[in-house]
């Protein structure tokens, strides 16, 4: 199974939940026509169907940007930006590149199940949402919404053109009371949840809609 590079800029800037769509924007602004169109996750004007390979992320309270594969590839031409401005709403800011890691990962298949915690996790669409608040029994809606964490790892293996041959098993353990949401003007539900998988994921990958701006980010529970 091929190797995956991860390459994670860590800024010393602090940023809020509510200004990654902002710093998104501005990275976009500043890099995304003249480096390359992951920035946006659109190709030729369009949207570009496919796992964001370039993750907004908010890390220990400091701005970060994910690359993956190809992403990683990209990103790397921003370290050589150690300064640059973000007008973030309000904000006029200069950021400052803190660190910067790259790692190479065998994501594959385990015998042991491995834990993580994943954050602002937002499974549901507006169809699926309808069919969620019609399920009464708990057991029901978690078992629901183990299906659709399945679904969602297997859309980030399948985007960095890893295959899963064997069957993939998913289990919430914990499930925090869900926060509503506007996910593009209609009122989902997002969840910050713990659960067990037969796979090796990387940190800090995003899981679910909205990935690209630090939704259903996770790490393992060590």
């Amino acid at each position: 199974m091929k190797s995956t590079r991860l390459l994670i800029i860590t800024f010393k800037n602090r940023i809020s939940n509510e200004e990654i769509p902002l710093f998104r924007g501005a990275i976009i602004n500043n890099f995304g026509n003249s480096i390359s169109e992951l920035f946006h996750n659109h190709q030729n004007e369009k949207l570009r169907y496919a796992y964001p390979l370039i993750q907004y992320k908010r890390i220990n309270g400091n701005a970060a940007i994910l690359g993956i594969d190809e992403g990683a590839d990209v990103l790397e031409q921003l370290t050589v930006c150690n300064n640059f401005i973000c007008q973030l709403g309000c904000r006029r800011v200069k950021m400052e590149i803190n660190s910067v890691k790259s790692e190479q990962i065998f994501i594959s298949l385990s015998d042991n199940p491995q834990r993580y915690c994943i954050q602002k996790w937002l499974p549901l669409n507006s169809e699926n949402y309808q069919k969620y608040l019609k399920v009464e029994e708990l057991a029901e809606r978690i078992e629901m919404l183990n299906k659709i964490l399945i679904g969602n790892i297997l859309s980030f293996t399948k985007g960095i053109n890893i295959h899963i041959h064997s069957p993939l098993t998913c289990k919430l353990t914990k499930l925090e009371d869900s926060i509503p949401v506007s996910y593009k003007g209609v009122e989902l539900k997002s969840f910050n949840a713990e659960f067990q998988a037969n796979i090796i994921l990387p940190d800090f990958i995003g899981l679910g809609k909205s990935s690209s701006i630090n939704n259903g980010t996770i790490n393992h529970i060590k």
